[in-house]
């Protein structure tokens, strides 16, 4: 499955649209490289997504074969890793 459709179809970020422009914009990485939006990921995959006010870490535990149920969407990733930023004073 391309990234962006599985950053979509498991909630992690809202629209595949925004999916591929974060790709885009060098803000997800996948085991630690930068990748484009139509990478295939894999089972056992770390992605991490660098948000402006936080950044995400999760394992790809299944891929998806069909449309996801809110409800069901966190099954298929575990999350390592989420650390919040300190917003600037200034």
């Amino acid at each position: 499955m391309r990234l962006d459709s599985f950053l979509s179809e498991v909630r992690l970020i809202k629209r595949r649209t925004q999916a591929k422009i974060a790709c885009e914009n060098k803000i997800v990485l996948v085991d630690g490289v930068v990748a484009k939006p139509g990478k295939e990921v894999k089972v056992g995959q770390i992605v991490t997504i660098n948000f402006t006010n936080r950044t995400l870490e999760v394992k790809i535990l299944e891929i998806p074969s069909k449309n996801v149920k809110k409800e069901e969407a966190k099954n298929f990733y575990k999350v390592i890793r989420e650390e919040k930023r300190k917003e600037d004073l200034f």
